[in-house]
């Protein structure tokens, strides 16, 4: 368990995938190594983006990681490594949580701390 004012730094990771299974399969393998405490995989939705000179308009998966604070850095890591995008979304919200469930936040900080 986190303790102080720690307990109150999480951060979620907004990323965008090119569907649902590949978003998953980072997901899982993030969860398995203790980098989250969880992911939720959003539906498929519309992502409008300049590129190469032009307008893009691709159906894309959301999916956001829950970690600590200290977790950020190694999780974005694996993220980009694992994406199949050449410059994917990645985008760390390192926040104090103003409102939320302690029992919540221990449970994260716990779920990203390796077992002994």
């Amino acid at each position: 368990m986190t303790k102080g004012s720690d307990v109150n730094k999480i951060a979620l990771l907004y990323t965008t995938w090119p569907d649902a299974e590949t978003a998953e399969s980072v997901a899982r393998a993030a969860v398995s190594a203790r980098l989250c405490a969880c992911v939720n995989v959003l539906p498929q939705g519309q992502s409008l983006y300049r590129w190469a000179d032009g307008i893009e308009v691709t159906c894309e998966t959301i999916a956001i990681f829950k970690t600590t604070a200290e977790r950020t850095a190694e999780l974005s890591a694996f993220i980009v490594a694992e994406h199949p995008y050449d410059v994917p979304a990645v985008v760390a919200l390192d926040t104090s949580v103003l409102g939320s469930s302690i029992p919540f936040l221990n449970w994260v900080a716990n779920e990203v701390t390796p077992s002994p």
